[in-house]
Parts: C-alpha cells; structure tokens; sequence
C-alpha cells in the first residue's frame, strides 16, 4: 500500500507537520501545542465545513487516492501469435491501423461512437459550465457521445418558469445542446440527465419537446459520492435564489445569523445539495415509460459505487424495462466536487464493481433474460483501460466511460489559447518546444482542418485538445486490439485478459497468469 495520509492531502491543501503520522487517522504520531499548521484538523477548527471538499472548489478536479487492494493495473492483456478475428489472417491485411474501433449502444435506435469511450456528466459545475464550448465540440468531432449532467436547468441564472413552476426556458440547457451539435456528425450523442429537482422541474419535457433531445439519463449515484450533487455560490442573493427553486442550500441563506457572517466575512460561500432520490422497481418501470412516451427514442441509466443488491435492482429493472445503456461508475471517481473523504472511503471499488456486474448479467442471461448494454465507469484514462474493461465485462460491456481522462485535455487546449494571447507569462517552456502557433503545436491541426475547411480556425482549441487525446486513445486501443488479434470491439472476450495474482481471479472471475491457456499449452507439448 502507498503512504496514505488520511488526515492531510494537497487536495485539501493541508499536510501534517510530522513526518510520522498514525496509520488510521493521519494525525501527526507527536501533536504538538502550539502548532502552526497546517493538517486537515487544524484547519478544520477555523474554516469547518470547507474541509469537506477539495479546493479551489469549481477550478479543479480532483480524484481519490486511496489504494485500494487489486484494480485493474493487476490484469494483463494477452497478446497472441495465432490467428486474425475479424480479418484476414495475412500480414498484408491484418494491419493495426484497419482495426475497426468503432462500437454501439442502444435498442432500437441504436448509438454508433467512433471509439468505445464517452464523458461523464458535465452537469451544474463551474468546471463544466466555463469549459462546455470546448468538451462539447471536442466531443462531437471525436465521434462519441457526451452526458449534459444533472441540475444544468436548476441553476441557471437565466432560467424562465412557467406553468406549475416548470421549465419555460433553459439559455444554458440549450447552449449546451447546440454547441455539441454544430459538428455533431452522425456519431455520438449528446444524454441529458435527470436528478429529483430536474424532473421536478420538467426538465425532460424542455430538453424533448423543445430542444429535440433524443436521449435522457436517470440517475442513481456516481462513483464519488452516494449524496445529491453540489455546487458552491459565493453570492448571498443567488443562494436564496436556490433555495426558492428547492435545492437544499447551506449554511441557510434565509437566516439572519448566516446572512450577518457572510456580510462580515466569515461565510465565504453557501453549498448547494441535491436531494437524494429514493428508487423502488415500480417508480422506475413508470418513469421509463414516461420519458418514452414524452418523446425521448433513448432513455439510459447511471447507477453508482453501490453494494451488490443495488447493483443487482439496477440491471434487472434496467432488463424489464429495456432501457438503451446502463452505466455502473465505480469508486473511486469524481471531478472535484465530491466530499473528499466520501470520494476516498465509501462505495466499491471499479474492479470489484465491474466483476459484481459480469456475474449478475452473465447470471440474468442464463436464465433466458434480455441484458442491456452496460458501460463502464471509475478512473480510466487510457487505450489499455479501454480494452481491460471491455474485456472484463464481455461480450455486455460496449464502452467506458471517461470524467477527468478527457477534461483534462479540454482544460490544456483552452490554456494553450490563452498562453499563445500572452496571458499568465505566455506559453510554458513544455508546450513552446513544439512552436509558437496552434498550427504548429497541435499534431492533428491540419487533419481537422482538411475534415472541416476553415471552420477549424474558429474552434476552440479545448476542443481539438479532446480530439488529440481522443486520436491517441483510439490508436492506442488499435495497436492493443491487433496484438490481442481482435480486428472489431466486439470480438473482445474474458480470455484476453489473465490476472497477476491470485486474489485479483478470486475477484474477477479471470484465470491466474500461471493457468492462462495452460491446458492448451499441455497439449501441445504432449503432442496431443
């Protein structure tokens, strides 16, 4: 196990004075009287419940970094020097860049993505918000689909009630929508979550019925956190704003006391929470048939970081009511906006998750039951990733899901524009290396620009960042597919993986290293 300081960590900005803590709590073993700082406690005393959540809050992103017994670093993919699936088994064929990456989920209309990956929800966050133009973008030019979050609608400053407090108009909702669209080119699509206060507010209504959305997601949990969603306001009147609209907001704004701190300084900023939803299989099966019959061609499903019975609700009602795609997030997740020690300790880890999810679905499917498309979530980042999971969870596993994996090149692209503006000192040393212009600096400039003319000119470069990283992943995975002998997504098996040790195949279901393809191996050297 990694050092792990529970009581200090730099996404809090805190550390221990000591150099020995305690294992369990963190606390320096030599806590002095008299301390200048600057440990989670300490800090705790004067700023509470600030040092729930990583920070600057809506600026970063953050993950957990809990290291957890067995995750996926402890399988490894099998490559072969027998056979081509899917192709010719010729060397003049069975090239790596003709591997076919592309994948689909879906029922009766089915969604086909360029590669086997998509983002995560970019709901109500700042994060999301200040960057959309360049995930979005970056999205629909890559060829895979994109999830609008929950409680876009809720906090819009511009938000338009109507009739029975429901929404009238959405500005940001449909921003949102129509920045992805603008190149949206057959591939991908753009998913429209829905939490407690969006169908309260009949945000599936407005996102069908007005903006042509094909898609909703209900929503369960996420790998971070088993709580609502939350953001963080730093003006006294659109928290009271809030609270009118019926989120949960804290400390409460309507109290004098509060008001009185937060004018002389001591409040900084208010929290606001979703609600937590409370699901039963009948609700569900409605809701479905709801959103379906509002108008929506697709309705999917995220569910949390939950134990198994969850789990199990989750792809049996998802079965019956035959929704289009079911994505389980693992822990530990999360893009910043989680409680820290929540995103760090609760919920089941994404190995142990995805195995819970094979064995319930390959279960569902030996008793002679429909099993929906699955999507896997929870701390991917690369090519190998990609195909671990599809792996493990095949032939009902069609893609990953990706938060911070394709923020991040989102977030660097929009810098390069403002460094190469002269903002913040200009560029750094580690992007000028590669030149001075975008032309020069991003490798897939000319590509799009022979894709898309001189509209390249006027994108932004958040979003050819997303497309670079997307470009790295999908050849990636080719190179990994073709070793592996896999010349399609869908030829990706369980055997194409083997487990380090022991404990990983007691989780996963996949054969020890040492007992992969060993009775073939057997045979062959008895001449059998």
């Amino acid at each position: 196990m990694n050092l792990h300081r529970p009581n200090a960590n730099e996404a809090l900005q805190t550390k221990n004075r000591s150099k020995d803590v305690t294992p369990q709590s963190g606390i320096c073993s030599r806590c002095v009287d008299g301390c200048r700082g600057n440990c989670d406690m300490f800090n705790a005393t004067f700023r509470s419940r600030e040092l729930l959540y990583p920070k600057p809050f809506g600026e970063i992103t953050a993950g957990a970094d809990k290291d957890y017994p067995i995750d996926y670093s402890h399988l490894n993919i099998m490559g072969y020097a027998l056979g081509a699936e899917g192709t010719v088994a010729d060397p003049d064929y069975a090239t790596f860049p003709s591997v076919d990456t592309t994948t689909a989920f879906g029922t009766l209309d089915p969604v086909k993505m360029k590669s086997p990956m998509f983002t995560g929800a970019l709901g109500s966050t700042e994060i999301a918000r200040k960057n959309w133009e360049h995930f979005a973008i970056g999205a629909a030019i890559t060829g895979i689909s994109l999830v609008c979050g929950e409680n876009v609608c809720g906090i819009d400053p511009e938000l338009k009630l109507g009739k029975h407090g429901l929404v009238e108009d959405a500005p940001d909702l449909k921003r949102r929508v129509e920045a992805y669209r603008k190149y949206h080119s057959g591939y991908g699509d753009i998913l429209v979550q829905l939490n407690v206060e969006d169908t309260r507010l009949g945000v599936a209504e407005y996102a069908v019925q007005e903006l042509g959305v094909e898609t909703l997601e209900l929503k369960w949990g996420q790998g971070a956190k088993s709580i609502g969603g939350e953001i963080k306001v730093s003006n006294l009147d659109r928290a009271l704003e809030l609270k009118k609209r019926g989120y949960i907001v804290t400390p409460d704004p309507e109290l004098e006391a509060n008001q009185l701190a937060f004018k002389h300084g001591s409040i900084k900023e208010f929290e606001r929470h979703s609600r937590l939803g409370f699901v039963d299989k009948e609700s569900f099966l409605h809701e479905v048939e709801r959103l379906r019959r509002l108008g929506a061609k697709r309705v999917t499903l995220k569910t949390g970081a939950y134990p198994m019975r969850e789990l199990a609700m989750a792809i049996r009602w998802a079965s019956e009511a035959r929704i289009d795609l079911l994505t389980v997030d693992g822990a530990p997740g999360g893009t910043g906006m989680s409680p820290w020690r929540m995103m760090a300790e609760w919920g089941i880890p994404a190995l142990y998750l995805h195995s819970m999810t094979y064995e319930l679905c390959h279960r569902l499917a030996e008793k002679g039951h429909w099993v929906p498309d699955i999507a896997f979530a929870g701390g991917f980042s690369s090519e190998d990733h990609m195909f671990k999971a599809l792996a493990l969870g095949a032939p009902y596993c069609k893609a990953v899901c990706m938060g911070r994996a394709l923020m991040i090149p989102g977030m660097v692209g929009k810098n390069i524009g403002r460094w190469l503006n002269g903002e913040d000192g200009g560029l750094p040393n580690s992007v000028a290396k590669y030149g001075k212009s975008k032309e020069e600096i991003f490798l897939c400039y000319e590509e799009l620009k022979d894709i898309y003319g001189p509209e390249v000119d006027d994108m932004p470069l958040g979003a050819l960042g997303i497309y670079s990283a997307g470009e790295k992943l999908r050849v990636g995975l080719q190179q990994i597919m073709a070793g592996a002998r896999k010349w399609r997504v869908d030829l990706i098996n369980r055997k194409d993986l083997a487990c380090l040790t022991q404990e990983a195949t007691d989780v996963t279901g996949i054969p020890y290293i040492m007992d992969a393809y060993r009775e073939d191996a057997l045979r062959i050297i008895d001449g059998e």
